[in-house]
């Protein structure tokens, strides 16, 4: 699985953008990395290009836990870093819809391990110093069980 250098929060976003167009119900993509290393960001532009509005509003769910979209089909991004146990994710309703929904997770340290097997973590690492545009490089680590991944990613890396 490839790690790829993104230059700055626009490479992250276009790449976010590639990913999204390759994406399909059942998808689970698993964003990990520290705070502020660009999950939302990451997501944003996931959930912007797959709606295929530039514009639209993507919350962050911090404190909703969810948020859910309507495109091609349903996108549901979560941010689970306030659950204490895996089992509080089942109580969010995400566990009936996996297979006809795209879920993007952040901090997936908190779901079940057994959606992991088939998850895409991406791992965001900051690269480096942060420039007078508060951008800087990040580094998109890629890891994955699943064939899919793989030709997923070859088709935008």
């Amino acid at each position: 699985m490839p790690e790829i250098l993104c230059q700055n929060q626009s490479a992250t976003e276009q790449l976010a953008a590639q990913i999204a167009a390759h994406a399909s119900a059942g998808d689970l993509f698993a964003l990990t990395g520290d705070l502020g290393a660009g999950k939302s960001t990451f997501a944003r532009a996931f959930i912007r290009a797959a709606l295929g509005d530039a514009d639209a509003e993507v919350p962050s769910p911090t404190f909703t836990l969810v948020q859910s979209y309507d495109g091609d089909c349903v996108i549901h991004h979560t941010d689970l870093y306030r659950l204490k146990t895996s089992d509080e994710v089942y109580d969010l309703g995400l566990d009936e819809e996996r297979d006809e929904a795209i879920l993007l997770v952040e901090w997936p340290d908190r779901m079940p391990m057994a959606w992991w097997q088939d998850a895409l973590e991406i791992e965001l690492v900051r690269e480096g110093e942060v420039t007078e545009a508060g951008d800087e490089k990040r580094r998109l680590i890629c890891k994955g069980n699943l064939n899919r991944w793989a030709e997923l990613l070859k088709g935008v890396v």
